[in-house]
């Protein structure tokens, strides 16, 4: 297995166990509970272990807050930040927008008058961030320090789906600067090259690039709006041939579980396309029974053997 970088603790080498502080934001443990379940699994049947983060908040929502007051927001996220690098700093997630605000926030945090503004506000509850977390995305820890073929010689059940893979919106989006998001196109095939490692078929289809329909808050104030979004996306897909959605963010999840039911795209059957999350799919992939990874939980139901998986 290839990992590169150390742990929480600081250690380094080739073949060494991760440790990740693991911020589970809201989505996860309030709606898709089975997401959380399935990525300790997997992080633990691939040698990296998680360790939740007591006492974090939202990341706060990079859409909403930061729109209305972006020192509220930034000292938000400094506060996740900061319960971060108690535990050595190196934070991981498994929702793209709570990815993109702390990644966001850590970068205007390397600014050290930001940083005294926000610490003056976290002194009231006795905490203070240093500037030492890094924020990776699950996509990124699978992809680049376990590697898509170690990942591949883990898989014990051979998943052969046609998929359409949906990476989402906030995984992409600059950071900083935004050269180092800009420079890494290869990001667009990321999620694909991981689902492909369980011996799926990541699909082209129309609008694959576009914007599930939920970014930016749209879903809560112009959930009409957000619905015609969803319904290209949801129309390419079938269109395509995909037997099931993969997406790398509980909010994109939501939006596509939800939107089936809300858009009347089940058949006479109450049936449509299964939404799996990234980590529910590798889940299945590494031998978690089928019952264990919570897509029992999901709006659109799921039916293991109309996918040949039983």
């Amino acid at each position: 297995m290839r990992l590169k970088r150390g742990g929480l603790n600081g250690e380094g080498g080739d073949g060494l166990t991760e440790r990740y502080a693991f911020f589970l934001g809201c989505l996860i443990p309030l709606r898709y509970p089975g997401i959380e379940a399935a990525t300790h699994q997997v992080m633990e049947a691939l040698g990296v272990e998680l360790v939740t983060m007591e006492g974090a908040s939202c990341c706060p929502a990079p859409g909403v807050t930061r729109s209305f007051h972006q020192e509220t927001w930034l000292t938000l996220g400094a506060r996740n930040l900061a319960l971060a690098e108690k535990q050595g700093g190196e934070l991981m997630t498994a929702c793209n927008g709570c990815y993109w605000s702390l990644a966001e926030a850590a970068q205007l945090l390397k600014d050290k008058g930001t940083r005294k503004t926000v610490n003056q506000h976290l002194s009231s509850s006795g905490m203070a961030y240093h500037g030492r977390s890094r924020v990776h995305h699950l996509i990124e820890v699978l992809h680049d320090e376990i590697g898509v073929e170690a990942i591949g010689s883990r898989v014990s059940r051979k998943l052969d789906l046609k998929v359409a893979v949906h990476q989402g919106c906030h995984f992409r989006m600059p950071v900083g600067d935004g050269q180092d998001r800009l420079e890494r196109a290869r990001g667009q095939t990321m999620l694909d090259e991981l689902v492909e490692a369980t011996g799926a078929t990541s699909l082209e289809y129309p609008h694959k690039e576009h914007c599930c329909g939920a970014g930016g808050g749209v879903r809560a104030r112009e959930p009409e709006l957000a619905l015609t979004f969803t319904s290209k996306k949801l129309k390419g897909m079938m269109r395509s041939g995909a037997q099931a959605i993969v997406n790398g963010c509980p909010f994109c999840h939501l939006q596509f579980d939800r939107g089936q039911k809300d858009l009347g795209l089940l058949d006479a059957d109450g049936r449509g396309l299964p939404v799996i999350h990234l980590s529910q799919f590798l889940a299945l992939a590494l031998g978690t029974p089928i019952e264990q990874v919570g897509l029992d939980l999901n709006d659109t139901p799921f039916d293991a053997g109309r996918l040949g998986l039983q």
